[in-house]
């Protein structure tokens, strides 16, 4: 049975998102008049700490996961994961490059995953009728996931950025 609460979250997902390289050559129109995601209830959010979904889209160096995963941890639970394009399923083109993270579910949840380099708008909304579709249903738990295996996740993080200690917000 869905409640009230969770009806009103999947008509109203406040979003925030981390664009790498040419990641949001097809996210942008998303949001703008032709695509309007506003009448779905996707709204851009102007902090993480205000939103429910990270989209994550490009390519991820060192660098950039570092600030992707303090960025996720800014966030209020319930929080989901959006990633968007093959550089954030299994490194794109870069998948062996020795300055790029590959599979960003290594390093934090990942609720939805939409293929493609770049995936076009239509795709992306796709992904988030699903997204939607699995909150209703309760099954959009990654952030559940998160705290339950926190140590499996700090591990990746660790052994991919080193010392935790120097750059993480806080131990959940």
């Amino acid at each position: 049975m869905t409640g009230i609460g969770t009806l009103s979250r999947v008509k109203s997902l406040w979003v925030t998102y981390y664009v790498t390289g040419c990641g949001g050559v097809e996210l942008l129109p998303v949001i703008t008049s032709r695509f309007d995601a506003e009448r779905f209830g996707i709204i851009v959010s102007a902090t993480p700490r205000q939103s429910d979904v990270l989209i994550v889209s490009g390519f991820l160096t060192t660098k950039t996961l570092r600030r992707i995963i303090r960025t996720y941890e800014q966030m209020p639970d319930p929080k989901y994961v959006v990633a968007l394009g093959a550089c954030t399923i299994n490194g794109g083109i870069y998948w062996d490059s020795y300055a790029t993270a590959d599979k960003l579910e290594f390093y934090i949840p990942v609720d939805i995953y939409v293929a493609g380099c770049m995936p076009r708008p239509e795709a992306i909304f796709m992904g988030f009728g699903h997204l939607m579709g699995m909150i209703k249903q309760g099954k959009a738990d990654g952030w559940k996931r998160y705290k339950e295996r926190y140590e499996w996740y700090k591990k990746n993080q660790d052994k991919a950025l080193g010392n935790s200690k120097k750059w993480r917000m806080r131990d959940v």
